[in-house]
């Protein structure tokens, strides 16, 4: 599983793989005094060569971090730095006004890193442990945003391309027979349940418009921990989908997850802008549950 591909190349959880790999400083927000455009726990992963990934603000914090980066592995330890202060003249002034603290270690714990990997790949959540002036500061991890997209045609195409651009690890089922996309793709029969495991960071969009492929696979990913549930179909083809799972006695398990309309767009009839429409509905169930 690639940085890029698996959560985009500015995520924190990118950063922490890179740092992982085992010669790349690590850089942590530790405190925020004011508002700024990340949250405390954000990280970047500075390479040897001065190679970058992770993401703190519009690049100047970053090329200030690299800089502090090959100095504190040249003297070998930590630095504790701020930004943001009126009364240092070599500080770096932030646009926001606001004052932060970061952590510059240029050679953290790499058994520690390897294992908050580890539990990541496991679809676990992770902790680590940063160094602090007095202290440390532990920060949490989420596994990746997993999205089991399931149809067929423009739509799926869609959206598979979109969600693989936003950095999601996206898993393509489509009809056996059909030509497989960018994804990690598996063939899928009528009457049938894709065989894929889903946690409670996975969600699942089903994208038919022969919605007799749905009838196993919606009370599949309803029984499921997945917290996103969502398929394309107007409104009687809605009232028909919550019959039938109250038929089988899933209506209880489908509360707050099963999502039709599907998307934030009303309406959504281009493949391009409902792919965009289900694509952030997703993402913003996904961030919401790591609250």
């Amino acid at each position: 599983m690639t940085d890029a591909i698996a959560a985009g190349i500015y995520s924190d959880n990118a950063a922490l793989r890179r740092a992982a790999r085992g010669d790349a400083a690590l850089c942590t927000i530790t405190h925020i005094d004011g508002s700024f455009s990340r949250r405390v726990g954000a990280q970047l992963a500075v390479g040897p060569d001065g190679g970058i990934t992770g993401s703190m603000a519009d690049g100047c914090l970053e090329a200030a971090l690299a800089h502090h980066a090959a100095e504190a592995a040249a003297q070998g330890e930590p630095r504790f730095l701020h930004f943001g202060g009126a009364g240092d003249p070599m500080d770096l002034r932030l646009p926001c006004g606001s004052r932060i603290a970061v952590t510059v270690d240029p050679d953290p714990a790499r058994e520690g890193l390897a294992q908050a990997v580890g539990a990541l790949d496991a679809r676990r959540h992770a902790e680590l442990t940063v160094p602090l002036a007095d202290g440390v500061f532990r920060r949490t991890y989420r596994p990746e945003l997993r999205i089991v997209a399931i149809g067929t045609g423009p739509e799926l195409a869609a959206f598979e391309r979109l969600a693989a651009v936003h950095g999601a690890v996206v898993a393509a089922v489509r009809p056996f027979g059909e030509q497989a996309g960018c994804g990690v793709a598996q063939g899928l029969s009528l009457g049938a349940a894709p065989d894929l495991p889903l946690d409670r960071w996975s969600a699942v969009v089903v994208l038919f418009h022969d919605h007799e492929w749905e009838r196993s696979i919606i009370p599949w990913a309803v029984s499921s921990d997945a917290f996103y549930v969502g398929a394309q179909g107007g409104a009687l083809t809605r009232e028909a989908r919550l019959a039938h799972l109250s038929e089988l006695s899933l209506s209880d398990r489908a509360q707050g997850r099963l999502h039709g309309p599907v998307g934030l767009i009303p309406k959504a009839r281009d493949p391009a802008v409902l792919a965009l429409s289900v694509l952030a509905e997703i993402v913003a169930a996904y961030e919401a549950a790591g609250e």
